[in-house]
């Protein structure tokens, strides 16, 4: 009996693993795009910057930065000119959309600009 409730224990934690493992979830009715697998090699001024995309009926909703190393002026300075460049737009358009890097803090504007792509690239080959 140990042997079976181990091996069902077991044959869960991997399924479940494995769907949160996913770069695309979704959230009544959004899907969710994470760029955190998808770009881990994309790097900025002091590491990666991944981001979370809200697509809600193919169109981006917001773009939001997740948990990384960049210096917070510099950071805010992209979120600010940067994070809202492709908000409405469906995402054949935000893909198609040349967003230039914030002076001052090229290498942070890089990293997101490649992020956004990299999640939007996916999506578009993923969505389900």
């Amino acid at each position: 009996m140990k042997k079976y409730l181990i091996i069902v224990v077991a044959a869960v934690a991997l399924m479940s693993a494995g769907q949160q493992d996913s770069p695309i979830t979704k959230e009544n009715g959004t899907d969710i795009v994470n760029t955190t697998t998808l770009a881990k090699n994309v790097e900025g001024y002091n590491g990666t910057v991944p981001v979370k995309i809200y697509i809600k009926k193919n169109k981006i909703e917001k773009i939001e930065v997740l948990k990384n190393q960049e210096t917070p002026k510099y950071l805010a300075m992209v979120k600010k000119s940067l994070l809202n460049a492709w908000d409405g737009l469906t995402v054949k358009a935000a893909k198609a959309k040349k967003v230039d890097a914030v002076t001052g803090a090229t290498f942070t504007s890089e990293a997101l600009i490649e992020n956004v792509n990299k999640g939007l690239d996916y999506y578009q080959n993923n969505k389900k």
